[in-house]
């Protein structure tokens, strides 16, 4: 089954260029116009009919794409790529720091757009087996999680973070980063909460390392000041 790209693109010359190009390297694909519309689509939509990549256009009427990026990274962790005419090092940066996967500056080669789309397609293991980092298998299609082939039950919440941390292992979150993973809306929501979750993470693990393999393993490292990161398994 060929990859899904979704490009959010208000200027319809180019989506018309981008979108021929996708179709012909065998990419299905689906157009939107406007950020709203593409908030909607990211995050009212199960994840099984999630699309396989996302093309966002920084600069979109309704919504900016920052901002659908920001907002869509507590729903979706399929790769998205952002498209921008703004070359400014700090847009480049904050697009990266919310969740971004890539980042194409235009004018651009379609060409390079498709070459782009196929590495992070790749890199992200899209259409191949679900999402495994060494022995912990997490399949964002039914929510559910494996570990040395032991089934961890996860609140959604839970799985929002354990799935964030293992896609870049090694990365160090803070507590403010891993917040608007785990909740729709902060405002109410303290930072401590976090360690909560965590907490409940670390305990859930390593139940299931010990029934798997018969081994301990700190599957979430804690940084202090800073904040918790991902460490794969040495085995």
């Amino acid at each position: 089954m060929s990859a899904h790209i979704l490009l959010v693109e208000d200027e319809l010359d180019i989506a018309s260029v981008v979108i021929d190009y996708l179709q012909h390297a065998g990419y299905t694909t689906e157009h939107l116009a406007d950020g709203r519309s593409a908030l909607a689509r990211l995050t009212n939509t199960p994840a099984a009919q999630q699309p396989s990549l996302t093309l966002l256009d920084v600069m979109l009427p309704g919504l900016d794409g920052l901002e659908v990026l920001r907002q869509a990274r507590r729903h979706t962790s399929s790769p998205i790529i952002m498209l921008t005419a703004r070359v400014e090092e700090m847009d480049r940066l904050i697009g990266l720091e919310l969740g971004a996967d890539d980042y194409i500056c235009k004018p651009f080669s379609p060409r390079e757009v498709v070459a782009r789309v196929k590495s992070v397609l790749r890199r992200s293991g899209v259409n191949a087996a679900p999402a495994k980092t060494s022995a912990l298998v997490l399949d964002a299609a039914h929510w559910q999680a494996t570990l040395h082939g032991v089934p961890v039950l996860l609140t959604p919440r839970e799985f929002r973070l354990l799935q964030a941390m293992a896609r870049q292992s090694g990365r160090i979150f803070s507590r403010a980063q891993l917040l608007d993973l785990a909740y729709d809306d902060t405002l109410d929501v303290n930072e401590r909460a976090i360690d909560s979750h965590i907490k409940n993470l670390r305990k859930k693990l390593k139940a299931a390392s010990n029934q798997g393999s018969g081994t301990e393993h700190e599957w979430i490292r804690s940084v202090y000041s800073v904040g918790f990161a991902f460490d794969e398994s040495p085995d």
